[in-house]
């Protein structure tokens, strides 16, 4: 069973529309086309199951760089799921969370706090 991922996608393109693209090169067993939980539209990839590994290289050498829906297709084996540590907005990526200097309150909490100089 080879699991293979289809990105680049256009926002249009409909599991109807993997299945019969990928049928000719043999079984599909599954198409998930990725959906954005809030706006219900297709976030741009998708993966493809085939039982057959044979047919599956074939897909990917025949289908890798193909025009559909006027984006170029990127089709290649699917990485297996890395474990991630927690919820996303815990993370720094962007915006105004932690910036992972390794700061937390608990750390302040803990530390003995020094008096402060008065403000006059």
């Amino acid at each position: 069973m080879k699991s293979l991922f289809v990105g680049n996608m256009s926002f249009q393109t409909t599991e109807a529309d993997l299945n019969a693209l990928f049928k000719p090169f043999g079984q599909v067993t599954r198409v998930h086309l990725a959906m954005d939980r809030e706006t219900g539209r297709a976030r741009g990839f998708a993966f493809i199951e085939m039982p057959n590994d044979d047919e599956a290289a074939k897909a990917i050498a025949a289908l890798d760089g193909k025009e559909l829906g006027g984006r170029n297709l990127k089709v290649n084996e699917a990485r297996p799921k890395t474990e991630r540590s927690g919820p996303r907005s815990s993370g720094g990526g962007g915006g105004r969370g932690r910036s992972g200097s390794g700061f937390s309150n608990e750390d302040y909490r803990e530390s003995a706090r020094q008096p402060r100089e008065p403000r006059w």
